[in-house]
């Protein structure tokens, strides 16, 4: 992971509750250091990955923030208000919610479709985003906030083999992301969303061979695959109100060039 001395500071993020779904490995845990050097609290959700959270915990704490651990699955329906209570209860606030979890569950052909695998996918995609804005607005509305979802290229051109109904998800968080916004700007609340294209994360050690990769970066311009340190700017920008008080219902593309909207 990128050392912090490499992120940027943006000091009207100091002191700010920064809650950060899936925030273990990946995009979530560089979002969730990077907010640490910026003095920023941050809860880091996690559902199965206790040892890689509590490092990412001491690398937010080694970094000048604090960092307090919460566990959950978040397809079970009670996760995300149990989540949610419990970062306001150990910060007292709740100042940006990064909606970061999520996942393929696996890649499936049209013949293959279940109603279990489709159910899978909507629960990790798109029910407990859902619930997550529910909760994380009851409690921003005191004070106003950002809310920060994390949708897909895939949502832009369909998805890569076997993973059409994954990018479809994505898309409801796209443009859900623009009706939150309409509906919240009246309570102070800017809703955004941060689409990556194809990053190094455990999503594509998971579910990409080496021969697919190779296929997507023959599609980017820049001539190489993500890192997680590359989405972190777009999610600092997006929790500061003196960098982006004025930008809501927006998707900032982070995929060197694959896809220019």
């Amino acid at each position: 992971m990128t050392s912090p001395e490499h992120y940027p500071t943006i000091p009207d993020l100091a002191g700010k509750v920064i809650l950060i779904t899936g925030a273990s490995t990946g995009i979530g845990a560089a979002a969730a250091v990077a907010f640490g050097h910026n003095k920023a609290r941050v809860a880091i959700h996690y559902n199965a990955s206790e040892e890689q959270a509590r490092q990412v915990a001491e690398e937010v704490r080694a970094a000048g923030g604090e960092a307090f651990l919460v566990q959950a699955d978040v397809t079970e329906p009670e996760a995300a208000a149990r989540v949610v209570a419990e970062t306001v209860g150990h910060f007292g606030r709740l100042d940006v919610l990064i909606n970061n979890a999520g996942g393929l569950v696996k890649r499936t052909p049209i013949k293959d479709y279940t109603d279990e695998y489709v159910d899978a996918v909507l629960a990790l995609n798109v029910e407990q985003v859902v619930r997550f804005v529910r909760e994380g607005v009851s409690h921003m509305r005191a004070q106003g906030g950002s809310i920060i979802n994390v949708s897909s290229i895939a949502a832009r051109h369909g998805g890569g083999p076997g993973s059409v109904v994954y990018a479809a998800a994505k898309g409801f968080i796209s443009v859900a992301t623009r009706g939150w916004a309409k509906e919240l700007v009246k309570d102070g609340i800017r809703v955004n969303a941060v689409s990556p294209g194809v990053i190094m994360t455990p999503f594509h050690e998971r579910y990409s061979t080496p021969e697919q990769l190779a296929a997507m970066q023959a599609t980017i311009p820049m001539d190489r695959l993500g890192t997680p340190e590359d989405c972190v700017g777009a999610f600092l920008y997006l929790a500061s109100n003196h960098l982006s008080g004025y930008v809501t219902g927006q998707v900032i593309e982070v995929n060197g060039g694959q896809y220019m909207p």
